[in-house]
């Protein structure tokens, strides 16, 4: 347990300013995340230093394909949530209200991602918002230390936050879960506004690399013309060179009536993003020919290829193709 950053007195209780929900928390009370409590009119963060899923995982399943590929990275995640999607494939931990997990400092953090040979930390399994005092001072640490730091996130954070806990992030993937206010509403108890805010802001920073994955569910976001949409607004305000994950829902938790994405849904919205003129679209969750690889944007030339969280070919040179193209990424 730790003090809280970003918060203030309101009326007679105490307002959160981590993510735009702005609860404000009776004394005795938590936020709508579930792990940060009034307790005698200060703040405190209920899950610091408690993981409840510690793994090694490869970083393509975060999934970032154009950050150091083919390493390893130690994963954390605590209980909790500023979210409410009615899809979660982690909802018994983030959706949890009991504070469980063990006791791991961010000094052993650090330590153990060092001795696992691990290129960094990341920081996922349910939103690193809501435990956000332990990734800064983790964060902090591993730089310190020349590990790399990543964020899985929802992007529902606040600017003076995000922008004080990024400059120790280098890279980033945002689960843009859809793209219009209903559905945010609707199925995941927030607003699609300030998640568009936050991917610009991430965007703006020179040492944090972006990547974007949207999962496609039948009948609440695979509305074509959205998709497209979608597209348009991320080459308008991040680059055609921002690379796009779309992925394949499966039914779960709240959702288990709708039926998994279909092939030719996926598809569709990979060739609608090319069109639209990004460069680097993936699909995951489903193994289809080419769609996981990564390819030159000029000369078309098979650089990255991958077989699951696998890579199995790797022909980037000091961040170029053989033809001499720049490849957008942090490669090293």
């Amino acid at each position: 347990m730790k003090e809280a950053m970003f918060y203030e007195k309101k009326g007679q209780g105490l307002q959160c300013h981590i993510c735009p929900h702005n609860c404000v928390i009776a004394e005795g009370k938590r936020g709508f995340c579930g792990v940060r409590e009034n307790r005698d009119g200060k703040l405190y963060l209920l899950v610091y230093g408690k993981p409840v899923s510690v793994c090694i995982d490869p970083v393509e399943k975060k999934p970032l394909f154009h950050f150091l590929p083919g390493s390893k990275v130690y994963s954390i995640g605590t209980v909790g949530c500023n979210l409410r999607c009615q899809h979660c494939q982690n909802w018994q931990i983030s959706q949890e209200r009991d504070i469980i997990g063990e006791d791991l400092s961010p000094e052993k953090v650090v330590e153990n991602a060092l001795d696992e040979g691990c290129s960094g930390i990341a920081y996922t399994y349910n939103e690193p918002t809501i435990f956000y005092e332990y990734v800064y001072d983790t964060a902090r640490l591993a730089r310190k230390k020349g590990l790399k730091n990543i964020m899985v996130t929802n992007g529902y954070i606040n600017q003076e936050p995000l922008k004080k806990l990024y400059k120790y992030i280098d890279a980033a993937n945002v689960d843009l879960k859809g793209f219009t206010e209903r559905f945010y509403k609707d199925i995941t108890s927030s607003s699609l506004a300030p998640v568009l805010e936050t991917l610009k802001t991430i965007k703006g920073m020179e040492n944090c690399w972006l990547e974007i994955t949207t999962l496609i569910i039948p009948t609440l976001n695979d509305d074509i013309k959205t998709i497209k949409e979608m597209c348009i607004w991320t080459k308008e305000n991040l680059g055609d060179k921002t690379p796009l994950h779309f992925s394949r829902f499966f039914p779960f938790y709240k959702l288990e009536h709708l039926p998994p994405t279909p092939p030719e849904t996926l598809i569709k919205a990979r060739d609608i993003a090319l069109k639209t003129g990004l460069k680097f679209v993936y699909v995951g969750n489903i193994l289809l020919e080419e769609s996981e690889n990564t390819c030159c944007q000029k000369c078309k030339r098979l650089l990255i290829e991958r077989k699951g969280f696998s890579i199995t070919k790797n022909k980037v040179k000091d961040g170029r193709c053989s033809c001499g193209e720049i490849i957008p990424g942090i490669w090293k």
